[in-house]
């Protein structure tokens, strides 16, 4: 196995934050808003979170998606790698059964190369769209099969990423470039580190297969927060130590938003509710705006959804976002937060991080 450091795994609480904070982006684009500013968001995000001591930066992949333009994480990466020099970039997640592993091991490889020690690969096995974008993206419409072949895929990965396929393989003389390979080329001098390899998970599957690999996990507890507590208890219940980890570590996604008053931040996050619906009934579209969302009649099962759905959203005023973290990494035992913002604009994400930050007295770190 190549060189992975426990450091690159494990992050650092700052200020009065009890464990790591981090940042997840779906690249959400909202009505009246083009992809290209919501890149630029992104972009805006991860520099503000570098700035204020967020640990690390990932983006999610989803397909087929009108207001979610996270499509491509390996391009955006290298575009936010670009633009920043400290925080740690991943993908949360790549969907391993929508590419060859091959492919997933030269773009993180390249990542690699591009910003070297700061680079995250978290896989997922879910398409992260519906069942017939996932058969366009898989070119068969057998999709159980790249589920339940999951841990071979991510075997034949971690053999790609290592270049460590034994003699006799099919693919032994097949090597992904850039990678270990060319340190062991005549006058080669590649570092023997590559991007550490998380498992993420909405379910038992991937706590479970992440514990026994001894590999760190994170739970998408923003849409499945009724498993969190299962799932974390299932990874800790199996994990053994391993080359990468000798105890578990586990992060959580977390929907969270906050505003400088209860009443906008709940305007903001019922727009992203009322996206939620849309997508739940077959009707994906654009974020809408803040005034849509509180003029929407939503029916009775809609309104139903949504209560549910804004209880999983830990939003209001600074002090209050605070509270609700420090209350779920309290309760799930996460040894990191992964925030997610939901919101129409950029300005609304960018200035919920800001108050965030600040509410934990989070450093501003300089070059």
């Amino acid at each position: 196995m190549n060189e992975i450091r426990g450091d690159e795994i494990r992050g650092k609480a700052e200020g009065t934050a009890t464990v790591p904070l981090s940042v997840l982006d779906l690249v959400t684009v909202g009505q009246g808003r083009t992809a290209t500013q919501a890149l630029r968001t992104s972009v805006d995000i991860a520099q503000l979170a570098e700035r204020r001591g967020f640990h690390r930066y990932w983006v999610a992949e989803h397909h087929s998606m009108p207001g979610v333009a996270s499509s491509s994480p390996a391009v955006i990466l290298a575009h936010l790698a670009a633009h920043t020099e400290r925080i740690r970039l991943g993908s949360g997640g790549v969907m391993l059964p929508n590419h060859a592993p091959l492919v997933i091991a030269e773009q993180f490889g390249t990542l690699e190369a591009m910003a070297p020690g700061r680079i995250d690969l978290g896989l997922g096995r879910a398409p992260g769209t519906d069942g017939a974008t996932a058969a366009a993206l898989r070119r068969t419409d057998r999709l159980s099969e790249g589920a339940d072949d999951f841990p071979q895929q991510l075997a034949e990965l971690t053999r790609f990423l290592d270049d460590d396929f034994p003699d006799g393989h099919p693919y032994a003389r097949i090597h992904a470039v850039p990678g270990p390979v060319q340190a062991t080329a005549e006058g080669g001098v590649q570092s023997p580190a590559r991007p550490p390899v998380w498992l993420l998970g909405s379910s038992g599957f991937s706590a479970r297969l992440a514990g026994v690999l001894g590999l760190p996990f994170a739970f998408a507890h923003h849409f499945s927060a009724q498993n969190t507590i299962p799932a974390l208890d299932l990874y800790r219940e199996s994990f053994r130590p391993s080359e990468v980890l000798d105890a578990p570590y586990a992060l959580i996604g977390v929907s969270a938003l906050a505003a400088d008053d209860e009443r906008e931040a709940r305007r903001q996050v019922l727009s992203g509710a009322l996206s939620m619906v849309r997508l739940r009934t077959g009707r994906p579209g654009l974020v809408p705006t803040p005034e849509e969302a509180e003029a929407y009649a939503f029916s009775p099962m809609e309104r139903e959804f949504v209560d549910g759905w804004l209880t999983n959203i830990v939003h209001g005023t600074p002090d209050e976002v605070r509270t609700g973290l420090d209350d779920l990494a309290k309760r799930t035992g996460a040894d990191e937060l992964m925030i997610t913002a939901n919101a129409h604009g950029g300005e609304a994400r960018l200035r919920s991080y800001e108050l965030i930050a600040d509410a934990y007295g989070l450093p501003t770190v300089t070059a």
